[in-house]
């Protein structure tokens, strides 16, 4: 008897999401504008989905091998923390987040697309490779985004994790019940 767990089961578990940044919140594309300013593009719906992720009780974490300033930015807009950075080996910040967090591996789902997440996927309860990710994190993944990085892929995933949970359709439902206040 298989006792795997199912990617049902997986999802039911997940109370914080882990990202990594180039090729997950951007699609990996870096630009350097004359200044040295560095440039990265952010999708729209990963932000507004990681919004929802949080309106529904839920955490999340950025893991990222380079530090750059936009990264803070960015994360600081959606409130994610903590934003760890510029750490070459991935595995020892993510422990030390799960102790300070009091989280187990099973409840963290862990989106990656590159060599240096295998680590993280390895030791996570749901392991998330985005559609353009390298063929070693696509094989180590319990799941493939049919988006690619920087195209929608987060918010795929939080999709995924908050329908599994019960959580996805409540919140459609909220928005859509918004009305406006006739009395203006």
């Amino acid at each position: 008897m298989d006792n795997t767990p199912s990617l049902t089961q997986r999802c039911a578990a997940i109370e914080m999401l882990v990202l990594d940044v180039d090729g997950v919140l951007t699609d990996g594309g870096i630009v350097y504008a004359d200044n040295g300013l560095e440039l990265k593009k952010f999708h729209v719906r990963d932000g507004s989905g990681l919004k929802i992720w949080q309106l529904v009780g839920k955490r999340a974490a950025i893991i990222t091998g380079r530090t750059s300033r936009v990264v803070e930015i960015r994360a600081a807009e959606l409130g994610i923390a903590p934003v760890i950075q510029g750490t070459a080996e991935k595995l020892p910040a993510y422990k030390l987040l799960l102790a300070e967090s009091n989280l187990r591996p099973d409840t963290v789902c862990f989106i990656g697309d590159d060599v240096p997440d295998l680590p993280l996927l390895r030791h996570s309860g749901l392991a998330v490779a985005v559609a353009d990710a390298c063929p070693e994190v696509i094989a180590d993944a319990h799941y493939v985004t049919r988006a690619a990085g920087g195209r929608g892929a987060v918010r795929e995933v939080i999709e995924l994790i908050l329908r599994c949970q019960g959580h996805w359709h409540r919140v459609v439902e909220r928005y859509r019940g918004q009305e406006l206040d006739d009395r203006a």
